[in-house]
């Protein structure tokens, strides 16, 4: 199938499963997943696409819900700006994390901290090279370390989403280092 299609459609799905669902008129279930039958008419793709998009994509940002049958329903796996229960549990960080954002940003959130914004969580990546390649999609990229072990400690609660990316409410500047 066509690379640069299915990126567009990747794109799209992103869109409706995270932010405007309402822009296709899906709804989104507490959990945010909607039928795939649904979202296949919405966008105007077939399974084996979908499917393909799912198996593709990079940042493995969808998840089917094989608990309901197989691949009766999709979600975005984290980065909503939709209230959704993503049922993740609570899990111990490793000792340090990384946040990718672009230079004109990095004294804004050394003075403030790294705060969700209109997401349901903060962003955090296990790797360096994750955090950059994040951050170049922002212009110049500034990478944070974030003193994950210490906010644990001090009672902030971390979870892992089904990708490995790791969602916190915030991170005050306190636990913010350069790289």
């Amino acid at each position: 199938m066509d690379k640069k299609y299915l990126i567009n459609k990747s794109k799209y799905i992103s869109l409706l499963l995270r932010h405007t669902p309402e822009k296709a008129n899906l709804t989104l279930d507490k959990k945010g997943y909607v039928k795939v039958s649904d979202l296949l008419k919405a966008v105007g793709i077939t399974k084996a696409e979908l499917e393909e998009v799912v198996a593709t994509n990079d940042k493995q940002r969808f998840a089917f819900d094989e608990d309901r049958g197989y691949h009766t329903f999709i979600r975005a796996s984290q980065g909503h700006s939709k209230p959704v229960d993503l049922g993740y549990a609570e899990k111990e960080p490793p000792e340090v994390l990384y946040h990718g954002t672009s230079t004109n940003k990095k004294d804004l959130i050394f003075k403030d901290g790294l705060k969700k914004m209109k997401r349901q969580h903060v962003h955090l990546s296990l790797l360096h090279g994750t955090a950059l390649n994040v951050g170049k999609r922002h212009g110049t990229p500034f990478i944070f370390s974030v003193d994950a072990v210490q906010m644990c400690k001090d009672g902030f609660k971390f979870y892992l989403s089904d990708n490995n990316v790791w969602l916190t409410d915030n991170v005050p500047p306190k636990y913010l280092f350069v790289v």
